[in-house]
């Protein structure tokens, strides 16, 4: 009841009784204007602004559906309009071809040879790469085959090794391609940066990048002009992330299998605290060989504190490797070297508790795992 009071005095507080006087022909009338008067006239001019309020917001909701399902349709309309268009042409272009060849299943399956001849040509120049002889050799045999003396049956034997020949190509192309990539993501590389921009991919037939002008010179439909595209990409990527492999530091350094201490954190062995190592730890005899793992140019050979005797090759591209403890070094700077050249013996100089390599590799300027650019060298192998 206390709280109806307040309600109440707050009410009477917001509107108070108010009195109107009207003076009209010289006469003067006085009006009250109630409290509950005052709400009511209050509570009618809300009710109407919130319904003027709802019924233009409606009005604005069906204005907008409106629009938006016209444009849906106007869309649809459109796309239904460029699929009939795209199989008008297709069927006039098929309607073309039967007229031009007279309808003869002969001429039909000439023209079918000489795509199949167009794509042997094209993909010739994958017989040179590792692995695709034993890819590619038993499409090819089965495509130089088809020697029935039924046009109809040569056309359907001719178009079988067609989609052979090309799944074999693409599967080969794809996989090497895609072990090289690994490679050069498991050594922390990006491969993209490894593949020259631009120029012919594949060979001369297919330098053009775009489908349309490349199943213009095979004479092949849009889609299998895709396909041979794709496939000549990939093969163009894994050839040019092959060369670049065989120039990167991928090899090991040393023959001797007993790697002590990896990259990392560890334990120091004279202050046996933990502290940062940049390399791996070969162990082995004294003068075990000590092998580059790529091929670059010697930039220094001499003594390094804590590393004893020292050789640095420079690989180019920001990598560099770096050979330590050495007990002999078998190179001089300025020299270039080979993967697998011998620059040194192992040994013990330096801050060392025994014979052993320590091996580093740097990528601008920072160390890097070795052991990842070990794993990456054998992904290659594998590719290769």
């Amino acid at each position: 009841m206390q709280r109806l009071a307040r309600l109440r005095r707050s009410l009477e507080d917001l509107f108070p009784e108010r009195h109107l006087y009207v003076r009209s022909g010289g006469e003067m009338k006085g009006f009250v204007l109630t409290p509950r008067k005052q709400m009511a006239a209050a509570s009618v001019v809300a009710g109407a602004a919130l319904w003027m309020g709802v019924s233009t917001a409606a009005m604005l909701v069906n204005v907008f559906s409106a629009s938006a399902a016209d444009r849906e349709i106007a869309r649809t309309q459109a796309k239904y309009e460029r699929w009939i268009a795209d199989r008008q042409a297709r069927l006039n272009s098929a309607v073309a071809q039967l007229n031009a060849t007279s309808g003869s299943n002969s001429d039909v399956a000439t023209t079918i040879e000489k795509r199949h001849a167009a794509l042997a040509l094209l993909l010739t120049d994958m017989k040179g790469a590792p692995g695709a002889a034993e890819a590619l050799t038993p499409a090819i045999s089965r495509a130089l085959s088809t020697g029935d003396a039924n046009p109809a049956r040569r056309v359907e034997m001719v178009r079988i090794s067609q989609e052979q020949l090309l799944d074999a190509a693409d599967g080969y192309a794809k996989s090497r391609a895609d072990r090289l990539r690994l490679a050069f993501r498991l050594a922390g590389l990006t491969p993209s940066s490894y593949v020259p921009k631009g120029g012919s991919l594949g060979g001369p037939l297919i330098e053009s990048r775009d489908p349309r002008a490349l199943a213009a010179v095979l004479d092949v439909d849009e889609q299998f002009a895709q396909r041979v595209q794709r496939a000549a990409t990939d093969l163009s990527e894994a050839r040019a992330l092959s060369a670049a492999a065989e120039k990167l530091p991928l090899a090991a350094p040393t023959a001797a299998a007993a790697q002590t201490s990896r990259f990392g954190v560890r334990f120091d062995p004279f202050t046996r605290r933990p502290a940062f190592h940049s390399g791996l730890d070969f162990a082995g005899a004294t003068m075990t060989p000590i092998y580059a793992t790529g091929p670059g140019v010697v930039s220094f050979t001499g003594v390094r504190s804590g590393y004893g005797n020292v050789v640095e090759i420079d690989h180019g591209r920001g990598l560099k490797t770096r050979y330590a403890h050495l007990a002999a070094i078998a190179v001089r700077p300025g020299q270039a070297v080979g993967v697998g050249q011998r620059v040194g013996g192992m040994g013990s100089t330096g801050r060392s508790t025994g014979t052993h390599l320590h091996y580093e590799v740097w990528v601008n300027g920072r160390a890097q795992n070795p052991d990842r650019f070990l794993k990456a060298g054998s992904y290659v192998l594998q590719a290769g």
